[in-house]
Parts: structure tokens; sequence; C-alpha cells
């Protein structure tokens, strides 16, 4: 009964969850699977009301939701009322106690039908209770004896009325159409209906193994360190949702290797984080991985088992992201084909969201506890040093694991009233490049609008980039750092560090980055972002780059582009959607005077292009901005489009005004450049060969089969090597020749792609 099982209740949210503890039960932990099992939960089930989620604990714990965990209760529910009516009972059901040698036979199968049967498989039960009752119609009709008929009439009845009953059930309505091969006693059928979620002992977070009835779209394996992960990718016909699967490595453990985890995290558990350890979360994590690989040999040597290193080096890696780590979030953000990751509340009840590279936004087969973000908050506390609480309910941070960087935003009570709920921005590996954008699958610029924007850049533009939510604006901000000279210093200011500052610093450029406080933070120890930037004119003469414009801080900036600025490079994102958008945020939003606008040279909006059901990111228009305006910018002509995205060819367009020479900006660039002064046709020239010579890179890159020729390492090399063959040229011939300068960089760009390509 009930009593031989270790139980106990609690409230989880909204929810009242059951969990059974079977560690010392000599059946399995199914459900679906095991009579036994099922019989000795639904007796616990007749013992406590109002459960919403049922857990069975041995080794791993199987979580039946709250629309499996219903069709139970529902299930008690009949069988507690055909144990207890009296209409069911012998004495009820025997008119005179002459006819009861009549049905008692009958009865007493009714009986075990009902009280036993019914709770350890009740399609079985109805099954028989339908043959039951056929038998007994025969046994009516064939009465030789018509003083039994009454008797045999009202057990029918009662028959009748049980089967009714039980058919009504949910769990037999979804079981009905999956008969067509059953025979009682097999069990098969019912793992169409129950499908739990599953996780062993030492993890919080719930994991669906079970694949869905849809259609595979994609499955591929990714590795997180020395560990593979595999993903499926499903679509639905008739569901216009995607689902990502995925199987952690933790999940092809014996059950040796998971009883070693769940020990080793117990006596893990004994100790307590500080705050310290946390100072420098990537000593932390090498510390601990080596106390967890010492405990986990010390514990395959204590137990006699036999283990290679590589095994031990995987249960520490397991253990590591299951104490200090996060879990099963470090592998998804492992995944380079993961964008974002985004956790809602209600906690436990809603699966991990992703947006997937190719198909876009996912729901996953991950459901998160409580316990488990919680644990989540309390370390982004620990890295961060900034608060998340009532008081201060918004945390932006940055999460560095070995294998990925992350922007990291939590919410919490009373802004996020249902629980707590995070969003995951993974960074790239390494920047992005101008030809990493123009390649053929990725079509985010073409080669003119990348020739344009190194122009641009190498003539100390001032630069805003707009755009909405997740339209690629940082990344293409860290991509104009690739462009700047690494002989010139760089400084950035960001509340989150999401530029690529690290992988520019081991490439060699002159970078400092400054960290302010988020402009949705509560006032603290961290330092205003408006004293930051204006801190930067006292740094010396340095490009300047902003993570985001969000604040009072734009008053800042734009006293930082009219005053140091025009020395260098000087540019941000923010979030407009045009360059009005971008004026009106500025000016009537945010409070920088109209003519401080006029210190931006040029916005670049960004914004993702619809076309059926996928989204594609593009630069949608390059914008300069006039200074011969007084009032209205918009009114008075001084936006001016010099490329402009086409929808229906999928291209940034040249409009006719840069064709023509007609930009100021450009123009005063070139007055400032002996080679281009006066000399528009010069100033084009440079563009398209700039332009030409990414083009250059992509080619090769295809030819070679070679992508990492894209990549940032490569492209600085190739950026120096542009800048060298120009000035050489230049002080040969006295003009940067364009045709000269391309055709000595297409050879080098061979050789070096032949002699250096593959080490990239």
């Amino acid at each position: 009964m009930a009593t031989s099982l270790l139980f106990n209740t609690f409230h989880e949210g909204e929810n009242k969850v059951l969990k059974i503890s079977l560690d010392k039960a000599n059946f399995p932990p199914s459900i679906e699977y095991s009579k036994i099992c099922m019989g000795k939960v639904l007796d616990v089930l007749l013992e406590n009301q109002n459960i919403s989620l049922i857990i069975l604990n041995q080794q791993r714990e199987y979580e039946y939701d709250y629309a499996q965990t219903h069709l139970l209760t529902q299930l008690a529910e009949v069988y507690r009322k055909l144990n207890r009516d009296e209409r069911y009972t012998f004495a009820s059901l025997v008119l005179d106690p002459q006819h009861e040698r009549y049905i008692r036979g009958a009865y007493t199968e009714f009986q075990r039908i009902i009280h036993k049967q019914l709770k350890e498989d009740p399609l079985a039960a109805f099954v028989m209770l339908k043959r039951l009752e056929r038998k007994e119609y025969t046994k009516l009709n064939n009465l030789i004896d018509q003083r039994h008929q009454l008797s045999q009439q009202k057990f029918i009845h009662a028959l009748k009325e049980a089967i009714e009953l039980i058919e009504h059930l949910d769990l037999i309505q979804h079981l009905l159409p999956h008969t067509k091969e059953y025979h009682v006693g097999d069990r098969m059928v019912y793992g169409n209906v129950f499908q739990p979620t599953t996780r062993p002992d030492y993890m919080y977070t719930r994991l669906i193994t079970e694949f869905p009835q849809g259609n595979i779209e994609a499955s591929y394996s990714f590795k997180a360190g020395n560990d593979e992960c595999q993903v499926n990718v499903f679509g639905f016909d008739d569901n216009i949702k995607v689902m990502y699967h995925l199987t952690p490595p933790e999940f092809q453990f014996t059950e040796e290797s998971i009883q070693l985890l769940d020990d080793a995290k117990r006596i893990m558990a004994e100790h307590k984080p500080t705050r310290d350890e946390f100072v420098d979360p990537e000593r932390m994590r090498e510390v601990f991985h080596s106390i967890g690989r010492d405990l986990i040999t010390d514990l395959v040597k204590h137990r006699n088992i036999k283990m290679s290193y590589e095994g031990i080096d995987q249960l520490a890696q397991a253990l590591l992201r299951y104490t200090v780590g996060f879990g099963l979030i470090e592998l998804l953000l492992s995944d380079k084909k993961i964008q974002d990751v985004n956790i809602n509340s209600p906690n436990g009840e809603v699966p991990i969201f992703i947006v997937h590279e190719d198909f876009g936004d996912c729901y996953t087969n991950i459901y998160p506890t409580r316990e488990e973000v919680d644990s989540w908050a309390t370390k982004l506390r620990l890295i961060s040093g900034r608060p998340l609480d009532e008081a201060n309910p918004i945390l932006d941070t940055e999460l560095k694991v070995e294998n990925f960087t992350s922007r990291v935003s939590a919410i919490s009570a009373p802004l996020s009233p249902t629980g707590l709920a995070f969003s995951f921005r993974r960074h790239r590996d390494f920047p992005w490049t101008f030809p990493l954008y123009a390649q053929p699958k990725v079509r985010y610029m073409d080669k003119v609008s990348a020739g344009l924007l190194s122009f641009l850049i190498g003539n100390n533009a001032t630069i805003l980039i707009a755009g909405t939510r997740s339209s690629g604006k940082s990344s293409l901000l860290g991509s104009f750092l690739i462009e700047i000279m690494r002989k010139s210093r760089i400084l950035t200011i960001e509340d989150t560090f999401e530029l690529p500052q690290e992988s520019l610093r081991r490439m060699g450029y002159n970078i400092e980055s400054l960290k302010v406080a988020s402009a949705l933070s509560s006032p603290g120890s961290e330092v205003d972002p408006s004293i930051g930037i204006r801190s930067t004119l006292r740094l010396g003469d340095s490009a300047l780059f902003i993570g985001e414009v969000r604040s009072k801080e734009a008053i800042a900036l734009f006293e930082a582009m009219r005053v140091g600025a025009a020395a260098n490079v000087v540019a941000g994102t923010i979030h407009a959607d045009s360059p009005y958008g971008v004026y009106d945020r500025v000016v009537n939003d945010i409070g920088v005077p109209k003519t401080s606008f006029k210190a931006v040279d040029i916005i670049v909006t960004t914004n993702p292009v619809i076309s059926g059901l996928k989204k594609y990111k593009r630069v949608l228009r390059i914008t300069e901005v006039r200074k011969e305006w007084d009032e209205d910018p918009l009114k008075e002509g001084a936006f001016v489009d010099l490329m402009v995205y086409n929808p229906k060819t999928d291209q940034l367009e040249v409009t006719d005004d840069l064709i023509n020479g007609n930009s100021m900006i450009l123009k005063r660039m070139a007055g400032r450049v002996k080679e281009f002064a006066g000399n528009w046709d010069a100033v084009w020239d440079n563009i398209i060969l700039r332009g030409d010579c990414k083009q250059a890179i992509i080619d090769i890159a295809l030819e070679k089969k070679n992508n990492a020729l894209l990549e940032a390492k490569f492209i600085v090399m190739a950026n120096d090597k542009f800048h060298l063959i120009s000035d050489k040229i230049r002080e040969k011939t006295g003009s940067m020749d364009p045709k000269r300068i391309l055709f000595e960089y297409k050879e080098w760009l061979r050789k070096e792609a032949e002699k250096k390509g593959q080490d990239f």
C-alpha cells in the first residue's frame, strides 16, 4: 500500500507537487511501463488531493506534468467511486440470498478488476469489463432458472455503469486510438500518453528525452569542451513551431557514472562559494574542475571501479556544470548556431526558448526548475557584483565560459511577478568582419557598402548604428573595430561587455575597455556612463566606441563628437528604425541639443527583413547627416541616403547622390587628404577598391573552401597589407592607383592563402 512508499508533497508556484522516492523499490520508476508502479502511485493519489505534478525519484527524477497527472487524478476519483459506492457491493446486487450462487463467480471477477486491475492497468480493466459484460449478457439470454433474472439484470446494469465511468476517463479516450493491435497486459500503449521529463539526481533541470512525433529538419552534433552533444531539430505538419531537441553527454552515462556524479555533487554541495571566489570566474572554474576531478578519482579508487582518465575528466566537467556552472545553459550556448537563449517565468512550467541561426525561434526540450533559476540568479549576483532583488529587479552582466561568452539580462519580482526570467545573448567566438557579412550565405551587406564603410572609418567619420533589437547592431560595431588600423588607440565604453575587446587585444590592438553603470540599474559604486564618456576626452587621441547609447550619456557622447572627436572615429549603437528615428530619440527623448546632433556624420540603419516564415538581418541604408539645417532635419533635407536596400533584389543599391558625388561628408573627408582633394573620381575609385579587396578575400575563401580566411585574424593582416601596399604605391607614383593596388593586393592574398590559410 501507499504507506510502504516514502513521499512528500510541496508547493512550487501554483503547483502542488507529489514527490515519491523509489530508491528502495524493486520495480522501475515508470507509470507507463510498470503496473506495480502505477498501482502504488494511485494509492498515494487516493490519500492526497489536488496534486498537479508527480515526480518519481530513483537515481533519476521522472516528472509527469499537469496534463499527465490530471489523467491519473481523474482515474483515482473513478477508482474511489467504484470501490466505495454501495451500489457496487455484493449485498446491493444480490436481491435474494437464494440467487447468490448465480453471480458469485462473476462478481468476484468484477471486484478483482475494479479493485486491483483498474489502478494498475486501466485499459486492461476496461477491456476485461467489456468482455465480462458480453459474457453476462450471454448468461442472461440463456437462463434456465428465471428467478435469477432480476439479480443478473441488476449486475449487468452495474457493469454498464462501471464501464461507462471508465470509458469516459480522459486516459481511456487517449488510449483507444492506439488499441488496434492491443492485447491485455501490453503496456507499450501507455507510452503514447505518459512521457515524463527526465533528469538525474545531480541536475535540477527537467529534460524531455523522448522525440516528438514530427519531421526531423536537421540533425547535428557539437562539442562543448571535450563533450559531444547531439541536436535534432523537429518541424511539424500541423504546428508552426520548431523544436530544438538536445541530448546532453551526461544522458549517455552508465548508472555507475551517474551514481558517482550524485555522490560527488553531494560532497561538493557542502562548500558554499563566496563572493571572492567569483571575482575571477575563469580561475574559480579551473580550481573547482581540479577539485572535482580529484574527488571523482578518489571515489573511483574507493569503489574499485575501472575508469579511464578521459572518463573521469568527463564526469568532472559535468560536475562543474551542475555545481558552480550554469547547467544545460552552458551546453546550449556552446552550440555556435544558437544566438539567444531565453528563460521565461513561471519557472518549471515553460521550456527554454532559443533563436537558432538556421531555424529562427525554437522551443527546446529543457524545462528549468525554480531551484535551478534561483541558483543562476545567485551566481550572476556574485559574478557581477550587482544586486538582483525587489529593490533592483534588473541585472545586466556578462558570462564568460571556456566555450563561449554571452550577455545576460535578468529580471525578478516585482517587475516579473511570476518569477525570474533571463535572456542570454551569445557572442560570436571571433569578431564579425566585413567579408563575413558580404559572403553569399550571409549577405548582411555587399562589397560596395563594405568599401564605403571602410572608407568612412578610415577617414574618421562619426557613425551611429541604428536598429531594432536583435538587428545585429553590436556585432556590426564590433566589425568596425577590425577596420581601424592597429597603430591607432581605441577606447570602448560599455555597461556590459559585448564588443570583442579581448580578441582584439590578442591580435595586437591598442585597446582600453571602460565599464560603466547600466542605464537601468540603481545608483551604486559603478561610474555613471556620462562621466565615463567625458573621461575619455582626457585619455589622449583615441577612436571611441560606445556599446549602446541609451540615456543621458548621449549628451556627453555628442560633446565628445564635437570636441575631440573629429581627430578619430567615434561610433556607437542606438535603438531606432530610421535616421529620423535616431534624431527623434536623441533630441526629443534624451534631450541632446539640436545643434549637437549635427556632430553625427553617418547613420547606418540595420533591421531584420521578413521572407515567408524567416527573418534575415540586413543593412537597410547608409545615410549622411548634412549640417545646413535649423529646425527639422527631415523637412530641410539633412538626411541624404548614400545606399538603400532593395527588398526585391535583396541588395544594397547605390543612390544617385553617391554616384554623382553629391555627398557633403565624403567631400569634407576628401578635402583633408592630398590624393582626394577636389577629385571625386579618386574618392569613388578608393571606395570601389576597398570593396574589391573585401570581395577578393571572399572569392579566394570560397575557392579554397577555407572560411578561416574570412575571420578576424586573417582580415586584420589583410587590412594591414592593404594600407602598406597603398602607401608604397602612393610614394612611388604620387597617386593611389586603384588597379595597381588591387593587382598587388591580390598577388599577396593568393600567396598568403596558399601559405598560411590552413593555419587560421
